[in-house]
């Protein structure tokens, strides 16, 4: 059975809990990632999705220029460690109705497992696991 490491997205990215949001935007914008895992200091301290900054702080007419992503990030989410089964992974997301899970080797962050990335594992010719494939840039 694979593992999250497997299918994991390694090195992601990550911001400052003190970064403003537009600066944020950008960042999912030029990498093409849809979260930012959010640290304090040299802890993790959540995760923030491109649907967190459009209902949290576009949709609540926030300056997105001034508020930071710590106004709208999803703090304590809940984390995967690198070597549990990918179907333990799918169970908390669907548990917790999340699509992204951190991942954590002890305190340390080393990847992020998304939905996308387990369906590419195993169905890969579903819908979702083709969209995940595709640069949503374009």
């Amino acid at each position: 059975m694979p593992t999250v490491r497997d299918v994991m997205t390694s090195e992601p990215v990550t911001m400052d809990v003190n970064t403003v949001i537009v600066a944020v935007a950008k960042q999912m914008r030029d990498e093409a990632i849809g979260d930012v895992i959010v640290t304090e200091g040299d802890r993790i301290c959540g995760i923030v999705t491109d649907r967190d900054i459009t209902v949290r702080a576009v949709a609540a007419d926030a300056d997105t220029r001034a508020t930071t992503i710590g106004d709208v990030v999803t703090r304590n989410p809940v984390t995967v460690a690198p070597d549990d089964d990918i179907k333990a992974a799918e169970g908390l997301m669907r548990t917790h109705a999340v699509k992204r899970l951190p991942v954590l080797d002890g305190d340390r962050i080393v990847g992020v497992v998304a939905l996308g990335d387990i369906e590419v594992e195993e169905a890969p010719d579903s819908l979702e696991a083709s969209i995940a494939a595709e640069d949503p840039n374009n």
